[in-house]
């Protein structure tokens, strides 16, 4: 089905999660990422319409304040959950608070270990689906 959601087995997930439902790179280069912000179990419990609705008006404003990447954020129309569209892959050149103020271990950070250990990661995405065993 062209719907990423509807090829996903709604019954062997495990709510909540945060999952990578999809990646586009539109015809101009620009690229967004779709997340699947899963909230409750599908097909055995749902939010509340007063919940997902304020759910999302909190997140949609307070997102914005924290970065200017965020497209969309909008509720499942089977109340479980929210899909987090940003633009573009994020870059780092280096990580926030790594230093003996900000952190109790400052000295122990690695970019490039994150970056290694987030590329092997991102290169098993195929498997992204399969959320249970």
């Amino acid at each position: 089905m062209n719907v990423e959601s509807f090829n996903l087995d709604h019954r062997t997930v495990v709510a909540p999660y945060v999952r990578l439902a999809d990646t586009k790179v539109l015809p101009l280069g620009d690229v967004i990422v779709k997340y699947d912000v899963r909230f409750t179990q599908p097909n055995v419990a749902h939010l509340e319409m007063p919940a997902v609705h304020s759910i999302e008006h909190l997140f949609a404003e307070h997102s914005r304040n924290h970065s200017e990447r965020v497209i969309d954020f909008s509720p499942m129309g089977c109340q479980t959950g929210f899909y987090l569209i940003l633009q573009g892959r994020p870059e780092f050149t280096e990580v926030p608070a790594a230093n003996e103020v900000q952190c109790g271990w400052g000295a122990n950070h690695s970019l490039s270990a994150a970056q290694q250990a987030v590329t092997v990661f991102l290169a098993g995405r195929d498997g992204w689906a399969d959320v249970t065993a």
